[in-house]
């Protein structure tokens, strides 16, 4: 991986959207040249997937929590990973160390949506239990 590449990387994060031809231009290439860079990025495993980034507050999302999951044995973090994406409520997800395995961060309109994200998330196979922490109000960030 070399310095264009890092570049196209860093514009394809801000602007997933972005076609190749706009990135060429900022990277002074032709958009068949990026293409065939992502291309390449992606079959060496750097570009796993590309998503969309919803807008919390522009969905009335007001209701956040951090949501402390807790799995059955062997349960992997990509199993985790793969549960969790299905939920577009889920800002951010971690593995961590102590006793949870990971922790979620969860954006909702109410209290009852949240309860219902929360819901769903603890059917999912492999997750044993859950505690949750309702933010209040936020203080740096």
């Amino acid at each position: 991986m070399d310095e264009t590449d890092r570049r196209v990387l860093e514009l394809l994060g801000r602007d997933g959207r972005a076609s190749y031809a706009e990135i060429g231009l900022l990277v002074n290439l032709s958009a068949t040249a990026v293409k065939r860079r992502v291309d390449r990025l992606r079959e060496r495993g750097v570009v796993r997937g590309f998503t969309v980034v919803l807008d919390p507050e522009l969905l009335g999302w007001r209701t956040e929590a951090f949501v402390e999951i807790y799995c059955r044995e062997r349960t992997s973090p990509e199993e985790i990973l793969s549960a969790l994406r299905q939920f577009p409520e889920v800002v951010a997800a971690w593995t961590v160390t102590g006793d949870p395995d990971a922790l979620v961060h969860l954006r909702a309109a109410d209290t009852r949506h949240l309860e219902s994200v929360i819901e769903r998330i603890r059917k999912e196979r492999g997750v044993q239990r859950s505690r949750s922490s309702v933010v209040l109000s936020q203080l740096i960030g």
